[in-house]
């Protein structure tokens, strides 16, 4: 019976010794996380603001809580049943892939300030992995003007404005407009690190579209606007307004003679006692007659008429008859 209890015991004691060593391997194998580790981590992403970014981290089997963090700061966790969720943003997928587990963390309309570093770590253990987020912006992009009216054969500017761009973008135009010669140049705006404008140099020859775009290199992403261009002739110009300036200059001229015409009929010899408004009435002259408005002048002042009679070789003699009349006739007679 002795011998018996003897080797009980030490049957039980080797067997709670071979529990202490599986014990203290199993305990290695978790703290120095050989048990289950990352297979591979996230990569780095470059998105648009506004889109959706995802990450994968690839585990092996065995793992408990997988914790997402951007930027040092918890985000989304995973159990072996389901996501933690905390924010509506960060949502989680899950696949097998053979004997290894993938989660991948979504990140919804991501924001400029979302940038940084993106890291997958697993529940006790010291692995890690982690991945850079960069975030592009697209801004605004505008012509001043819709339309413009240029001079053919005329150099002239056209500018284009990217406002509000991370990182700026890079500038191209589409030309469809007949031109002897174009270029064009970008620089920054002044005191402003997101905006930039683009200045196209042209000499055109016809009407058509020039379209300015701006592009995101790393996203092939890109956004245009364009302005309607019409050209006009220079000779065109030039005689709408010589035409201009001979109907004006027609007009002060008209002005002129008329004002010539009045002061040459006047007669110096007659004085009015009613407005010139008055209308001449008289009968029509005789053959021998002449009518002293078309032929007196102001280099002939009235003379007193002579009342002696005039030998043939004589000037005729000129009387104004009526000259109380209202009708205001004044003729001349030769005798």
């Amino acid at each position: 019976m002795h011998s018996q209890g003897e080797e009980d015991h030490a049957e039980m004691q080797g067997s709670w010794e071979g529990f202490l060593t599986v014990l203290g391997v199993l305990a290695g194998l978790a703290a120095s996380g050989s048990g289950y580790q990352i297979v591979e981590g996230p990569k780095n992403a470059t998105v648009l603001e506004g889109s959706e970014a995802r990450f994968n981290c690839t585990v092996s089997q065995g793992w408990k809580l997988i914790m997402w963090a951007l930027e040092g700061t918890v985000v989304l966790s995973v159990t072996p049943t389901e996501p933690i969720i905390t924010n509506d943003r960060f949502t989680s997928e899950s696949y097998d892939v053979g004997d290894n587990f993938v989660s991948e963390m979504i990140i919804h309309d991501v924001q400029l300030n979302d940038s940084g570093q993106v890291k997958c770590s697993l529940q006790n253990s010291n692995r890690d992995a982690s991945a850079f987020l960069s975030v592009q912006v697209m801004g605004v992009l505008l012509i001043p003007s819709a339309s413009l009216v240029v001079t053919e054969d005329e150099p002239c500017n056209v500018t284009c404005r990217a406002l509000g761009w991370t990182p700026l973008p890079e500038f191209s135009w589409e030309v469809g407009v007949p031109v002897s010669q174009a270029s064009n140049y970008s620089v920054p705006e002044p005191g402003d690190l997101h905006s930039a404008r683009s200045i196209l140099a042209l000499t055109p020859q016809g009407n058509g579209t020039l379209t300015c775009v701006a592009t995101l290199r790393s996203l092939q992403a890109h956004k245009s606007a364009s302005v309607n261009l019409t050209v006009v002739q220079p000779a065109l110009e030039s005689s709408y307004q010589s035409e201009v300036r001979k109907s004006a200059s027609g007009k002060t001229n008209k002005g002129t003679s008329e004002t010539k015409l009045k002061s040459g009929n006047e007669n110096y010899g007659y004085s009015s006692d009613e407005p010139k408004t008055t209308q001449i009435a008289s009968p029509r002259p005789k053959a021998r007659e002449v009518s002293v408005l078309e032929r007196s002048s102001s280099r002939h002042p009235y003379q007193e008429p002579n009342t002696h009679r005039s030998s043939p070789a004589s000037r005729p003699q000129v009387s104004f008859n009526n000259l109380a009349s209202p009708r205001k006739v004044r003729n001349a007679t030769l005798v």
